[in-house]
């Protein structure tokens, strides 16, 4: 049994479509693209498909994974470029790597963000985060299923910062504008319960009375591993590139051996 790892986009106004919308679009691709693949089994078999930390529905996303097993081998580009000529544009398949290691799931452990602020002056967005930042616990509350829960946003945030437009070269907000605004960039560790980029805006409204006179488009820009030394997140699908990197070197060197 062949796994493959795909890293795929919401974008545009696919950003709204709710994870199980996502999951009936991407099995219809599957039927389309005739990919060969493994079932469930019991009485309501169901394609064998793991997706791994969803993002929330009406954000963006450049970095969603899952895992597919198939009965039979593929091409994992040729596989990318069959299911993402079936999904419609804005659910976009970017990259596909065979499985060779264990635990995606535990290398999704943060989550860079990027939260469009329209109509917010940079220097003001500046000093609401210096002051969440600076705080050791920042409370805020969301309605859960079983009522209003508090908890700590401060914790789960690496890093926070502020730039202006001309600051980053993000092209993957969105909502594109010409009016001025300011741009958070934030790493969000994945903890529970899980700390959202609401929560953070929450967080900043509680500290500093910061409040977007519109929502924020909100677009994660990746998700993988956070090092704790370099305060960055690494991209988790590096591992099995590697893996595959380093038996297609093998192969070779093993053949010349035999042949010896």
């Amino acid at each position: 049994m062949q796994r493959i790892r795909l890293r795929y986009t919401k974008r545009g106004r696919l950003r709204f479509t709710s994870h199980r919308d996502f999951q009936r679009a991407f099995e219809r691709a599957l039927r389309r693209a005739e990919v060969p693949m493994a079932y469930s089994a019991g009485f309501t078999p169901h394609p064998k498909v793991s997706y791994a930390n969803a993002a929330p529905t009406g954000t963006g996303s450049e970095a969603e994974y899952l895992e597919i097993a198939l009965t039979a081998p593929r091409d994992p580009e040729q596989l990318r470029a069959l299911l993402d000529e079936s999904l419609p544009t804005g659910l976009d398949i970017t990259e596909a790597v065979e499985a060779r290691t264990s635990g995606l799931a535990d290398r999704l452990t943060a989550s860079v963000w990027e939260l469009r602020l329209d109509g917010v002056p940079v220097e003001e967005a500046r000093r609401a985060a210096g002051a969440f930042n600076a705080a050791e616990t920042v409370e805020v509350q969301r309605l859960a299923k079983n009522g209003v829960r508090t908890f700590d946003a401060r914790s789960a945030v690496a890093s926070l910062e502020v730039r202006g437009p001309q600051e980053t070269r993000s092209s993957q907000a969105d909502r594109p504008t010409d009016q001025p605004c300011a741009i958070l960039r934030l790493v969000v560790r994945h903890v529970t319960p899980a700390v959202r980029p609401d929560d953070v805006l929450s967080g900043l409204r509680a500290v500093a009375d910061l409040a977007p006179p519109v929502p924020a488009a909100v677009t994660r820009l990746a998700q993988g591993l956070f090092d704790e030394e370099t305060g960055t997140v690494t991209d988790p699908l590096a591992p099995d590139r590697e893996a595959v990197e380093a038996h297609s070197t093998a192969e070779p060197t093993a053949a010349a051996t035999a042949s010896a």
